[in-house]
């Protein structure tokens, strides 16, 4: 099931259990013993980092897919807050480098050990650090040129050790395939639904999203069933296929423009509707895929950084889910965002 360590770092008490947070993720992920300490390290840096300089904030510690859709799990670590931001990102992630309105010194630490490391911060708005450690080094998951990476974050609600929503991105072939499921409710019970879906996505990556959500149906039966969202990037034809079914939202970027791609009604593994039409677009450098669960505000508002799409997928989504949330709108469910984009020329 989807655990994931969501530590609100307020106190210096909560810079332990960011450590042992990584640490319990590690093993998950069977990390060795030198990984480990590096996947503890960071967790130590960027909730001490937190506290000292961005006012306090959130930690999350999660086991995901690698962003380029080959198999494995990598250590995630994301620290966000909304505090003062960091004027010079580039000199704040160097090490020796502090100021009262960055993260501090310990930015370089992070990107040096980790396997990826990413960084967005507006002044006045606040900043998400995000690191991956994966099972060695240099050699993590393989880096071949792929036209898009996928990332996420996932926030249990209420602090729960298990979210109900899952997400995964699974490469098959010449098919890349993007998954957001929401199991029904919250809890444990709804965990094991979207961990099924996980699970049967893994079996059937070479199918179509159509296909998929039909094999998919069968394999959440006798679950509470979950809406599903897939989205699936066909290399050879250049071309993304969308289905979906239930509450998950999707909006593609293609240029200066923002669309919903639409769901069908019903529940994966309770009600399938009998027919799955799928969404068709171009991919391209300036397209962005965003997927959603009903812990998001229906009308959140795009990012409009343009600096976010070149950046790490899984900031993306963690920006996203930041500037979404208020104190004014009490979070009734789990939330995840899970981000398409395209890789940017200079990375692999």
């Amino acid at each position: 099931m989807p655990r994931v360590w969501e530590i609100p770092v307020h106190d210096s008490t909560r810079v332990r259990d960011a450590r042992v947070a990584a640490e319990e993720a590690t093993a998950l992920a069977r990390l060795d013993e030198s990984r480990a300490a590096a996947a503890a390290l960071v967790a130590t840096e960027l909730a001490t980092n937190l506290l000292k300089h961005g006012g306090g904030g959130q930690l999350l510690v999660d086991v995901v897919a690698p962003p380029t859709g080959r198999a494995g799990g990598v250590v995630q670590i994301a620290a966000v807050d909304h505090g003062p931001g960091i004027a010079d990102v580039g000199a704040a992630s160097g090490d020796g480098f502090s100021t009262a309105g960055s993260l501090g010194a310990g930015l370089g630490t992070c990107r040096r050990v980790a396997d990826d490391f990413d960084l967005h911060s507006i002044p006045g708005r606040g900043t998400v650090a995000l690191a991956r450690v994966g099972a060695s080094r240099p050699k993590t998951y393989t880096r071949e040129p792929v036209p898009a990476r996928a990332g996420g974050v996932n926030v249990p609600f209420a602090g729960n050790a298990f979210s109900g929503d899952a997400w995964t991105f699974v490469r098959a072939e010449d098919r890349l395939t993007l998954m957001l499921a929401d199991g029904l409710g919250h809890g444990p019970g709804a965990a094991r639904a979207s961990s099924a879906a996980v699970e049967e996505l893994h079996r059937s990556a070479h199918l179509r999203p159509a296909e998929v959500l039909g094999r998919l149906d069968g394999a959440l039966r006798g679950t509470r069933g979950a809406a599903v969202a897939l989205a699936q990037l066909d290399l050879r034809a250049g071309r993304l296929r969308f289905a979906g079914i239930g509450n998950v939202g999707a909006r593609l970027r293609e240029g200066d423009n923002w669309r919903h791609l639409l769901s069908r009604p019903g529940i994966v593994g309770v009600h399938r509707p009998r027919s799955l039409p799928e969404a068709e677009a171009a991919w391209g450098a300036d397209r962005l895929l965003v997927l959603h669960s009903d812990g998001l505000p229906s009308r959140w508002t795009p990012p409009s950084d343009p600096r976010l799409p070149a950046m790490d997928p899984a900031v993306v989504a963690a920006v996203i889910v930041r500037d979404a949330s208020s104190s004014a709108r009490p979070v009734r469910d789990d939330t995840a965002v899970a981000v398409l984009s395209p890789t940017p020329p200079d990375r692999p």
